[in-house]
């Protein structure tokens, strides 16, 4: 199995875990893998760099949440027998930050993430990725109205799964930048590739650079 095909379905099968709290760790993990992987083959740092920055701010909203709920239920039943309607109020406000806090972290995770699946989208021609980053970013913001964005998100991570199953793995290796100038024995190209546009060599039969097949020359 290429590395092309093993990451890809590393990243899918981690998003598909991602969708379930009690896996989800694992899907991180795998989504997380899987990345670094397509970021090594595309040889583009960005999605790697955006892809740690988005895991790291998700973690602190989570651990966010898992540290406060626990202390919110505690410290308000103290203080509302200490301090009385009070010390629920406190709790209350106390409550509040914590939700504009994670809510903070989290919509600053969906923004790599969406910067992760922009990445994607351009170096492998699934535009299926800029949806599900779009969806995602639209769903962190709304994540106020609770249930609207939760299931943009989660509609998000199914697209973005359905994205990371349909790379395709070209027959010829995947091509980092423009050739460079040779001799005239070289075959040149001429003509360019109707889904991104690059220039392809003119007996090609797959786009070296989105992995598209090519119409008969």
């Amino acid at each position: 199995m290429s590395s092309l095909e093993s990451n890809k379905n590393l990243a899918g099968i981690g998003s598909i875990l991602l969708m379930f709290p009690v896996v989800s760790i694992v899907g991180i993990i795998l989504l997380f893998v899987g990345i670094k992987g397509l970021s090594e083959y595309y040889k583009d740092d960005s999605i790697y760099r955006n892809a740690i920055w988005g895991v790291i701010f998700g973690i602190i909203a989570l651990v966010a949440i898992a540290v406060a709920v626990p202390i919110f239920i505690m410290g308000g039943v103290f203080s509302s027998f200490a301090l009385g309607a009070a010390g629920i109020g406190f709790g209350l406000i106390t409550l509040l930050l914590i939700a504009v806090i994670v809510f903070i972290f989290y919509v600053i995770a969906a923004m790599y993430f969406r910067r992760v699946f922009n990445s994607l989208a351009q170096r492998s021609g699934e535009h299926m990725f800029e949806t599900a980053g779009t969806l995602l970013f639209i769903g962190a913001i709304l994540t106020i109205l609770f249930l609207i964005g939760l299931l943009l998100i989660f509609v998000a991570w199914i697209i973005a799964t359905i994205a990371f199953f349909s790379i395709k793995v070209p027959s010829q290796p995947y091509a980092y930048g423009p050739a460079p100038a040779s001799t005239a024995t070289t075959t040149q190209a001429t003509r360019y590739c109707p889904n991104c546009g690059s220039p392809v060599d003119a007996n090609a039969t797959y786009c070296p650079h989105c992995g598209k097949q090519l119409p008969p020359a």
